[in-house]
C-alpha cells in the first residue's frame, strides 16, 4: 500500500480502530468518518486520527480531496453502498478496499492465528494474544475488542513472526485472510440477513478451512456440524471441555475462582486459572492455548499459568462493574456481557449462575438487529427462561431498518418465566432499582453499556 493517507469509512467500528491505530504507528495520516461519536471515537483522536461525523464530500479533510494517488480507502460494509463519501471516493477513481482486505494484506507475510466462530472469537484470540505478548515470542494482534490488559485492541511486535487476528465471518470477511493456524470455536447459525440458510453460513466456514496454508493447522471445536476441508499437508487437532485433542480435566470450583489441568497431545498443563472465572472460558482458555502451542515455539508451563491467571478479559465480555456483599449478607454483582446470540446468552447464564448458584439472577436483554430477532425468537426466549427474571430493552437497530411485526416483544411473549417485562432506556434506571437483584447480567451488542456507570452510581447510592 504505496499512499501515505489513509481515509477509513466507518472509524468508529472496533476492527477498524486497530487498523487506524496500526496505520498511526507506521507513520501514516490518518483520517475518517463516522456516524457517531463514541468513547472509541473519542480515544482515536486523541490518539491522532482526524475523525468527521458529517458524511458529505466536504466534511473530508481538504488535502484527502482531489488526490487519488496519495489516499487510499479502507471501508466497513455496514455502512450503505450509497453512502456520499464511498460514492465519491469511487468516482473519482481513489483506491477502495474492504477492511477485511486490508487486514489480509497486512497478515500476509506473517503466521496468522485466525480465531473464527459464531462466538469466543474475540476473547480466545485475546487470551492468544495476551500469552503471546507474555512469552518471549510476542506477536501482532489485530483485536475485536479492547483487551483491559493493554486498553487496546492493536499489540505490535517488531520480531515476532505471528499475528492474532480476529477472523469475522460477517460479510465473508474472513475469506480475505491466509490463516498459518485457523481456529473454529463454533458454528451455530448466524447472519442470516446475509447467508440466508444455515446451509450457506457452515459452506463460508468450509471454503475458510480450505484458506490454511498447506504449512498449517486446522483446530476444530468437537460437535460441530461444519465439513471442514482443509488442503494437502494442514494438520487437523480437536479441542473441547471433556473431549478432543485438547481438554480439560479435575475442574475445580471455589470462592469465585475456577481450576482445571489441560490435556495436550504431549503433556497435561496443571493448576490453570482463567483470570475471568466464568465456566465458558474454560472452553475459550483451550482454545487459545492449544492454538498457541500448535506454534511450536517454547513456552513454559508457568508462562502459560501466568498468562492465564492475568488475563483481565476484552471489554464487554464477561465485566464486572460490581462484586460485593450486600447488607443482607448476599452478593450483590453487575456483569456485563456482548452476547447477542441465543447460545451465546445461555452460555453467559450458565457462566454465571456457576458462580453463584444460590443467588436471584436478574438480566437485562438489548436485541441486536430486527433480523436477528426475526430468525432466532423463540430461542431467545429459551435461553431467556433460564433466569430467574428478565427485563428486555426495544431493539438496537444498528444499520437495519425496522421489520413490520418484530419487537422486544415478540421474544417476551415466547419467555417460559412469570417475572419478565419489557422496559424503555430511559426507565431502566428505575427498574433495575426496583428489582432488589443480587446478581445483575446485562446483554446485548448494542449500546446498553453506556448506561453501566450510571447504573452503578444509582446502585451505589441506594
Amino acid at each position: 500500500m504505496q499512499p501515505q493517507k489513509i481515509y477509513f469509512a466507518g472509524a468508529g467500528g472496533i476492527g477498524m480502530a486497530a487498523l487506524e491505530r496500526y496505520f498511526l504507528s507506521k507513520g501514516y495520516r490518518v483520517a475518517g468518518y463516522d456516524r457517531t461519536e463514541t468513547e472509541l471515537t473519542r480515544q482515536l483522536a486523541k490518539e491522532g486520527v482526524e475523525i468527521t461525523y458529517n458524511d458529505t464530500v466536504d466534511a473530508i479533510p481538504a488535502d484527502f480531496r482531489d488526490c487519488p494517488q496519495q489516499v487510499q480507502v479502507v471501508y466497513t460494509p455496514a455502512l450503505p453502498s450509497d453512502h456520499p463519501q464511498l460514492s465519491y471516493f469511487r468516482s473519482q477513481g481513489y483506491p477502495v478496499l474492504k477492511r477485511s482486505q486490508v487486514l489480509g494484506l497486512i497478515t500476509k507475510g506473517s503466521k496468522s492465528l485466525c480465531f473464527a466462530g459464531t462466538h469466543g472469537k474475540t476473547t480466545t484470540s485475546s487470551m492468544a494474544a495476551h500469552l503471546l505478548n507474555t512469552s518471549p515470542v510476542g506477536c501482532n494482534a489485530f483485536l475485536g475488542g479492547i483487551l483491559r490488559n493493554y486498553n487496546s485492541n492493536l499489540l505490535l511486535s517488531a520480531t515476532s513472526p505471528y499475528s492474532v487476528v480476529e477472523a469475522d465471518e460477517y460479510d465473508r470477511s474472513f475469506h480475505q485472510l491466509a490463516p498459518y493456524i485457523a481456529v473454529i470455536n463454533a458454528t451455530d447459525p448466524d447472519h442470516l440477513d446475509i447467508y440466508g440458510t444455515e446451509e450457506a453460513y457452515l459452506e463460508s466456514f468450509a471454503h475458510f478451512t480450505e484458506l490454511i496454508r498447506p504449512d498449517g493447522f486446522l483446530l476444530l471445536h468437537t460437535g460441530l456440524k461444519l465439513k471442514p476441508r482443509p488442503g494437502k499437508g494442514v494438520r487437523t487437532y480437536t479441542f473441547g471441555r471433556n473431549d478432543g485433542d485438547f481438554h480439560a480435566k479435575n475442574i475445580r470450583y471455589s470462592q469465585g475462582s475456577i481450576l482445571f489441568d489441560l490435556v495436550t497431545p504431549w503433556n497435561t498443563i496443571t493448576d490453570l486459572s482463567p483470570g475471568i472465572p466464568v465456566d465458558i472460558n474454560i472452553d475459550n482458555a483451550i482454545a487459545a492455548i492449544a492454538a498457541v502451542l500448535l506454534t511450536g515455539e517454547q513456552i513454559t508451563d508457568q508462562t502459560i499459568r501466568q498468562a492465564m491467571s492475568t488475563f483481565k478479559g476484552p471489554k464487554r465480555r464477561f465485566e464486572f462493574w460490581l462484586k460485593r456483599t450486600g447488607q443482607n449478607g448476599k452478593p450483590q454483582v453487575i456483569v456485563d456481557d456482548y452476547a447477542h446470540h441465543p447460545d451465546e446468552i445461555r452460555a453467559s447464564i450458565r457462566s454465571i449462575r456457576a458462580l453463584y448458584p444460590e443467588s436471584k439472577l436478574t438480566v437485562v436483554f438489548q436485541p441486536h438487529l430486527f433480523s436477528r430477532t426475526r430468525d432466532f425468537a423463540t430461542e431467545f426466549a429459551q435461553s431467556l427462561s433460564e433466569a430467574d427474571s428478565v427485563i428486555l430493552l426495544p431493539i438496537y437497530p444498528a444499520r437495519e431498518e425496522p421489520i413490520p411485526g418484530i419487537s422486544s416483544e415478540t421474544i417476551l411473549n415466547q419467555i417460559d418465566n412469570a417475572n419478565k417485562m419489557l422496559a424503555a432506556k430511559q426507565n431502566l434506571i428505575k427498574t433495575i432499582k426496583n428489582s432488589n437483584f443480587e446478581v445483575l447480567l446485562t446483554l446485548g451488542a448494542g449500546d446498553i453499556c453506556d448506561m453501566l456507570p450510571e447504573i452503578l452510581s444509582e446502585v451505589n447510592s441506594l
